[in-house]
Formats: structure tokens, C-alpha cells, sequence
């Protein structure tokens, strides 16, 4: 087995990660690098000794600087001291560059474990209870804790039951979308049927809702049952009308009377099995649902395995507008098989691409560099070994974003590139003329040149933008005159504020930022 990434141990003091982490790299023949270890033979004495000298402050940058050392360098297994992830920089930096394992273990076998030992400070600082103190520092790090890839608890296991679990994990490579008690993996391969019933199978559902539409259901009914049916659990299917004109109240609705209908409870999970709208009518009435039971995402589509399926935004659209009515709502998991790509028809899967192109405009130059050398054999489809790495890297881009602002209070504005001219297309053709992708590729090249209008963004990124685009075999141009028809929807747009619209700009590749411009002022420079 080769590690692609450092394998990285975490948890409370005691709880095996020194041991587990011998054994796992001795499994792996890679370098073995205990934290604590480190930091003792840099400052000559143990991390006692230096805390009572120094002062926490002092041991904890120290603490920061080293495990920043280790995060940074080529793969290995890296044992972190039992605070470490409490520090968001450390915590963020091993989610996103390792796989990042959390070992748990009781309180009674931890205060057992530590009973006699000196080195720990964080327990030692305090005399008396014992486990108390134990069960007062587990529940402090609860949230650090469980931004995980996984978490082992150790108490009924041996080393090499837990060196095995980390192993399976590491064949998984999945991604993470740190969010404290709420984190969820995002698993990213081709037949992963098996991962998904894992996953179910993981939070324990008492029912399962499947949810999908005609089109997923005629094309992939056997991969529904296959990764569903060894679950063991009732399940109650609702099969929904495709299209985004379907993406309505009534659609919701159908999935609540279908749910209520087979007496679902609280512990019930709503799988998602579909395209953007699917997810997006699935999220949303799983947060309804009995005021909010669990979600699986299973995204079919590229679109929704990019960008909506990750993040946690639900809702349906309206009379009014696109997307006016919904909730955050995140996924217990999202489970990304390229395998249903196959039998997506060409148009669904190039205007998918769409949002890749968007993420690396705004976010990613590196990933917009990949797309101007593999445009058309990525267009073309089939290849999903060309295509995982581009999925894995727009999705890697999403989670920087949703991990910093969930809310989408700041930055996550920037993913809204070309979704106020492309949403205003979608409704202004009855969401029937444009797929959402195509529509956003239109948004991004119009907003792009009124951008360049109003002096803020360089006038080549718009023809760089267009090529790129167009070698994907998405559309670029729209009239003027259904430009101009269009723009009344945008007058509902989410982002906008007031008088004013926060509009997202790219100033260079991978470089976006959000400008605040007047309504008025954008409708001259677009129009």
C-alpha cells in the first residue's frame, strides 16, 4: 500500500496514538514522527519541564510550529499531542493535506492509562478527580475532536484492529468538510457502491428514504438497490419528475407525504440519489422532515458532484426566482461514484463543467491551468481517471470555502460567479431553455465583461474565460435582447443587497474577490 498522504493520529493523551502509530507505519514502511517527541529533543527537556518554565502559551507555539513542520512534508504517520487540533490552524492544515484519524477512548481506561503518568501537564495542572478532569478536557475538545476523517474508538480493540481500520480508510482517500460535530466525509471513486452502504451503515439508520427521478431511477435502479438493499433497514422510494421545472414545493411535498406516509422518525436518513435538483429537493425536506432528520448525499450528475451536493444548500425554486426558498442543511455524508457519468447524457455531463470552470476562476489557478490542457477530452467524457483528480480538486476548493464561511456571509459569495446573470437566464426561460450549467457559463462571460466595464477586472480574462468554455462545449453568448428581458429576475437575486449587489469579480485566475456595486451601475455596464 502506498500513502499518497501523511497519515495523522489525534486525540486525548492516552488514547494509543503513539503505539497505534508505530505499528501503522512499520505497516506501511514510512517514517514514524511522535509530536511531543519532537518538541522535547528540540528544547532538551520533557514537555512537563517546559511547560512549567515557558508557560502553555509558550508550549503550545511551539507545539504549532513543529506539527506545522511535519504536516508540510512528504507522507508518514504523524502522532499529534492531545491539544494540538485544538489549535484551528493545525486542525485545518491536517484535514486538508492528511488523513486526519481521531483515537477515542473511555474515560475510565484513559484516567487508567494516565494515572501515573507525569508528562501531562494539561491533567497534572490540576490535583483531585481524576477521570473528572479527563471528562472535563474530553468534553472541551469534543468539536476539534470530530473534525475527522475517522474516529476509532480503542477500548475493545487490539493495535492491529485499529492499524486494519486506518488502512481501509487510507484505500478510501476521502475528503473532509471540517464543520466541528457536523464534520462529513466526501468519499470520490468509481464503483463505490460498497462506500456508500459503509457509510449508511456507519450512522445507523432506522429507515432509509431514497429519493431520485425518473431519468436516475430508469438509469441506475440496480446501483440504488445494490448499495442500499444490504443495509437491512425499511426503505420507501420516491421517484420525482426530472427537471429543474420540477424543482418546486410540490416536489418537497411529495417526498414528506411519501416519508410520513411510512411512519419515518427522527433517526430515518434521506438519501439523495440524483442531479442537482434531486440533492437540493432531498436536503431540503430532510430538514423539514420532523424538524430535521439525517441526509446521504449521492450526487449523479457533475454538477452536483462539484458543487451542490457539497456545502450543505437546499432549497427550491420560485415563481419569483431561482433557489428563493431553503435552508442549510449538511449532509451526514456525500458518497461521489464517476461511474454514474457513463450513462449521463453528453449535455448533462458538459454543463457540469461549468462549475469546475467557475472554482478555478475564483478560487483556483492550478485547477483553470488543468481544464485550458484537458478541456476537450474532459468534455468528451469516459475517462474517469482524467476526470478524478479534477473532481477532487474543485470539490478540495468548495471545502476551503463552506469550512470558512458555512453561511455564506463573505467568501462563499465568490462561488455565486455568474449565478446572478445565469439564474435570471434560468427563470427567464422557464427553466427549460438552459441547463444550469450552461446558463452559468453565459453569466460568468457576461459578468466578466461588464466587470471589465466598470474597471475592475483586466479585459483578457474575458477571452480567456470564453475559450476555455467553448473547448468544454459550453454556450458563451446570449443575446441582448434576452439579456435584457432576463434582467428583471435579477432584481430577487439572493446576493442582492438593498440597492446595491454583491457581485463576485475575478481579477485573475484563482484570484476572486466580491465587489459591492450598485444595481443600476451593473445593469448599465451589462446591458
Amino acid at each position: 500500500m502506498e500513502l499518497i498522504r501523511s497519515v495523522v493520529l489525534s486525540g486525548m493523551m492516552g488514547s494509543g496514538k503513539t503505539t497505534v502509530g508505530r505499528r501503522l507505519a512499520e505497516r506501511l514502511r514510512v517514517e514514524f514522527v511522535d509530536v511531543d517527541a519532537q518538541i522535547e529533543a528540540a528544547v532538551g527537556c520533557t514537555i512537563a519541564e517546559y511547560w512549567r518554565r515557558e508557560g502553555e502559551e509558550a508550549f503550545r507555539e511551539a507545539e504549532r510550529s513543529a506539527s506545522r513542520e511535519f504536516l508540510l512534508g512528504p507522507p508518514r504517520v504523524i502522532a499529534l499531542g492531545g491539544g494540538a487540533v485544538v489549535d484551528r490552524q493545525t486542525r485545518h492544515l491536517a484535514a486538508g493535506r492528511s488523513l486526519l484519524v481521531t483515537l477515542r477512548a473511555g474515560i475510565e481506561t484513559l484516567a487508567s492509562r494516565l494515572s501515573n503518568d507525569t508528562n501531562r501537564p494539561k491533567i497534572a495542572v490540576r490535583s483531585g478527580d481524576l477521570p473528572g478532569r479527563v471528562a472535563q478536557l474530553m468534553a472541551d475538545r469534543a468539536a476539534a475532536y470530530a473534525e475527522c476523517h475517522l474516529s476509532i474508538g480503542t477500548d475493545d480493540l487490539s493495535v492491529d484492529d485499529v492499524v486494519d481500520r486506518i488502512c481501509l480508510l487510507i484505500d478510501r482517500d476521502p475528503l473532509l468538510v471540517p464543520l466541528g460535530e457536523r464534520s462529513y466525509a466526501i468519499d470520490i471513486g468509481a464503483d463505490c457502491a460498497p462506500r456508500l452502504t459503509d457509510a449508511l451503515r456507519a450512522i445507523k439508520p432506522t429507515s432509509l428514504v431514497i429519493v431520485s427521478d425518473s431519468n436516475v431511477k430508469r438509469a441506475q435502479r440496480a446501483g440504488i438497490a445494490l448499495a442500499t438493499r444490504a443495509v437491512d433497514v425499511p426503505v420507501v422510494e420516491v421517484t420525482l419528475a426530472a427537471g429543474e421545472e420540477h424543482k418546486s414545493l410540490a416536489s418537497v411535498a411529495a417526498i414528506w407525504d411519501a416519508a410520513l406516509g411510512a411512519n419515518v422518525d427522527r433517526k430515518s436518513v434521506v438519501v439523495a440519489f440524483g442531479g442537482g435538483v434531486v440533492g437540493d429537493l432531498a436536503g431540503f425536506a430532510a430538514s423539514t422532515l420532523l424538524r430535521g432528520v439525517r441526509c446521504v448525499q449521492v450526487p449523479t450528475s457533475l454538477l452536483a458532484m462539484v458543487d451542490s451536493s457539497v456545502g450543505g444548500k437546499t432549497g427550491f425554486d420560485h415563481p419569483v426566482g431561482k433557489n428563493l426558498v431553503g435552508a442549510f442543511h449538511h449532509p451526514s455524508a456525500v458518497v461521489i461514484d464517476l461511474e454514474y457519468l457513463k450513462t449521463l447524457p453528453a449535455r448533462e455531463r458538459i454543463a457540469g463543467l461549468a462549475e469546475v470552470v467557475k472554482v478555478a476562476l475564483v478560487l483556483d489557478a492550478q485547477l483553470f491551468e488543468m481544464l485550458e490542457k484537458k478541456a476537450e477530452r474532459v468534455a468528451a467524457g469516459g475517462e474517469t481517471t482524467l476526470l478524478e483528480p479534477i473532481v477532487r480538486r474543485a470539490v478540495s476548493a468548495k471545502i476551503g470555502v463552506v469550512r470558512d464561511d458555512e453561511r455564506e456571509q463573505g467568501v462563499r459569495g465568490l462561488l455565486n460567479f455568474g449565478h446572478t446573470v445565469g439564474h435570471a437566464l434560468e427563470a427567464y426561460g422557464g427553466y427549460t431553455r438552459y441547463k444550469h450549467g450552461e446558463a452559468v457559463a453565459i453569466g460568468m462571460v457576461a459578468e466578466m465583461a461588464a466587470a471589465v466595464r466598470l474597471g475592475l477586472a483586466p479585459k483578457s480574462l474575458v477571452e480567456q474565460t470564453r475559450t476555455v468554455l467553448e473547448r468544454c462545449g459550453l454556450p458563451t453568448h446570449v443575446e441582448p435582447k434576452e439579456l435584457r428581458a432576463a434582467w428583471a429576475f435579477v432584481s430577487s437575486d439572493k446576493k442582492r443587497d438593498g440597492a446595491t449587489l454583491n457581485l463576485p469579480i475575478v481579477g485573475a485566475v484563482g484570484e476572486g474577490r466580491i465587489e459591492r456595486i450598485e444595481m443600476n451601475r451593473f445593469r448599465d455596464a451589462l446591458l
